[in-house]
């Protein structure tokens, strides 16, 4: 028998697409229930901007990249595309989305933040998808993130974090003075108070 013909083929984005509209034709498919075996590393690649690349080419088609987005699953560090037969590691360069804007309903501790993504994802800041502020180590500059769903977060573009900080409030956490926002009932702080410009 040629050794040839034996070999695993390698996973390709067409027979990824083929598996996902087979497994869930409509909606989030629910891929954390989905437990397939390795089958390697694909050339794809998502930038910071949330520009999503094949084969080091940009995906321009808007509905690929969201059938994509759907069966985004993070383990540990790594994140994969999973379908119910097979799953294939892809790289990350920050975080898989980003959430370009925001609405807010009400005020003070009652105010509901909802974010948008990129690629259509919404969710509203609160106990089930948090914000956080990470400092860059030399820097200093900050780098925010809320959670969208399934352990995957969105960057926060430049915007709509500008837009964060002028509804932002100050409040005491653990004895220390920090701004940040409510929403849901839940403080996120952005920076100490003290360290205000």
């Amino acid at each position: 028998m040629n050794s040839e013909n034996t070999q695993t083929p390698k996973p390709s984005a067409d027979g990824i697409i083929s598996a996902v509209k087979r497994a869930a034709p409509r909606g989030i498919p629910p891929v954390e229930k989905w437990d397939p075996p390795f089958c390697g590393d694909l050339d794809m690649r998502i930038a910071r901007d949330g520009t999503w690349f094949y084969l080091g080419t940009p995906i321009g088609r808007k509905p690929l990249v969201k059938l994509f987005s759907s069966i985004l699953k993070k383990e540990g560090d790594d994140y994969f595309l999973v379908t119910p037969v097979e799953k294939v590691g892809i790289t990350v360069e920050d975080a898989p989305f980003v959430a370009v804007d925001f609405t807010v309903e009400g005020e003070g501790t009652d105010a509901r933040i909802t974010f948008s993504t990129h690629v259509g994802d919404q969710a509203t800041a609160g106990p089930d998808h948090t914000i956080r502020v990470v400092r860059h180590p030399e820097t200093g500059e900050p780098a925010p993130y809320v959670n969208i769903r399934r352990n995957l977060d969105a960057l926060i573009d430049r915007k709509s974090f500008y837009r964060l900080v002028d509804i932002g409030v100050a409040h005491q956490v653990e004895g220390e003075d920090w701004f940040g926002i409510w929403s849901e009932g839940v403080f996120f702080p952005f920076i100490p108070v003290s360290e205000l410009k």
